[in-house]
């Protein structure tokens, strides 16, 4: 048998003198009798950590019946017909998260260690970077770490703790946040390279409206050496990517960081349902054509003051998760924890639609953890805890049950696991006490 068939390196760019597209998985990149599994199309699983401030309304979590056979609750709901790769899981809880209320919240979320007081932050490292060490080197990016808010309202720093814990919830180190992206046209030029300097990206939007007019010559070229399925693909991605660029550019036009505004107004002007769309929609782009495996997101900001009137709700977040279980505030904090979810399951359905080699879909190869790092925002408790899985993790992962561990199970277990489902395998994590094998 003569084997002819020549292959595209995995990380195969589209490439410009000051921009580049990655590409999605092709069949013309794996090789020629090759299995797909040994090649470096097949490198884990996507990885995503969403996280949501104020915590949720725990009756409209958490459902009555645990195992196979359980109803999600309005909360969840937008996720129904992705139930079998829901992994929800109760009873858990972060002592490491109590102190200085919201000041600390977010940072603690995903480590399990506990804060040094002090102005200098000392937590832990987070497992989005446990796990950018390990299966993120073989991208452009390790991670991308992703928000609609720059940061909340007062209350989200603490004199004792400082400000590092609040604006985050990625740890590279124990002593590094990372800071959490939320301008959708510097994500996207992060992405793509557009521009090294605010005086580069000036010139170049006036010179192109688009990154891909500046490659269209190699991406005709390539398309050629593509058969028709690789094509569709192609020419499938790159609209996605000119339509999302139309979008960034749309929202920058509305740009009005060169006025000093007041601090009520928060996040970039426009509306909040397009800001958050897009920040995952540019996630999804960046898992698509491989620039990163790991994602982590602040869909709103901790203490956030943000209206939600386009669901009915034109009260501010935070004062109204101090509901002092009033009915009627309750019903509208609902909305918003509802709302949420409904963002997020457009996002999930995406996934769900993606090809992801020879794991099937991207829903079925990613490992996505979705919650909150408190629980009744009025009374500011850390238990129990939101925390639901979404995906399978390439099948290391069981999906479709709701799990109901011991009263206050330390969600460092959970942590725990996470990590053994794409291989990285630790003897411990923060105040762990164990796994949970039937994930």
């Amino acid at each position: 048998m003569f084997i002819t068939k020549k292959h595209l390196a995995r990380r195969t760019f589209l490439k410009s003198a000051v921009a580049s597209v990655s590409l999605p998985l092709l069949d013309a990149m794996i090789p020629a009798s090759t299995a797909l599994a040994q090649t470096a199309a097949n490198m884990g699983p996507r990885m995503g950590f969403f996280y949501f401030p104020h915590g949720a309304v725990m009756n409209n979590w958490t459902p009555d019946t645990t195992g196979t056979e359980f109803e999600l609750k309005s909360i969840l709901a937008p996720l129904a017909k992705h139930k079998d790769y829901l992994t929800i899981v109760s009873n858990l809880e972060n002592k490491r998260a109590y102190g200085p209320v919201h000041a600390i919240t977010p940072g603690t979320w995903l480590h399990g260690e506990a804060p040094r007081v002090s102005h200098e932050p000392f937590g832990g490292t987070t497992i989005d970077q446990i796990a950018a060490q390990h299966i993120g080197q073989d991208t452009p990016l390790p991670s991308i770490e992703v928000a609609t808010e720059t940061s909340g309202a007062a209350g989200a720093c603490d004199r004792a703790y400082g400000c590092s814990y609040a604006g985050t919830i990625s740890f590279r180190t124990p002593t590094t946040p990372l800071p959490m992206e939320n301008n959708p046209r510097k994500l996207f030029q992060t992405l793509f390279g557009v521009g090294d300097n605010a005086e580069e990206r000036e010139r170049l939007a006036v010179q192109t409206s688009s990154i891909l007019d500046l490659m269209m010559e190699e991406s005709n070229q390539l398309a050629k050496q593509l058969g028709a399925a690789d094509r569709a693909i192609l020419g499938d991605y790159l609209e996605t990517v000119r339509e999302i660029e139309r979008r960034v550019q749309k929202t920058a036009e509305h740009d009005l960081s060169h006025i000093e505004l007041p601090d009520a107004p928060q996040g970039i002007p426009g509306s909040f349902d397009d800001h958050i769309n897009l920040q995952m929609d540019l996630i999804l782009l960046a898992w698509q054509g491989n620039i990163t495996r790991i994602a982590s997101m602040m869909m709103a900001a901790e203490v956030s003051n943000q209206t939600y009137n386009h669901v009915g709700v034109s009260d501010a977040f935070h004062p109204l998760s101090h509901h002092q279980n009033d009915a009627n505030k309750i019903g509208r904090l609902l909305k918003i924890q509802e709302y949420h979810s409904q963002v997020f399951a457009r996002f999930v359905d995406k996934l769900a639609t993606m090809p992801d080699g020879d794991k099937g879909s991207m829903l079925n190869n990613a490992l996505i953890m979705y919650g909150s790092n408190m629980s009744n925002s009025n009374a500011h408790d850390h238990y129990p805890l939101p925390s639901v899985l979404i995906g399978k993790a390439g099948g290391t992962v069981r999906g479709g049950q709701h799990i109901m561990a011991e009263e206050r199970t330390p969600v460092s277990n959970l942590l725990l696991t996470v990590l053994d489902r794409i291989g990285v395998n630790l003897e411990s994590m923060g105040d762990s006490t164990g796994r949970f094998e039937n994930v």
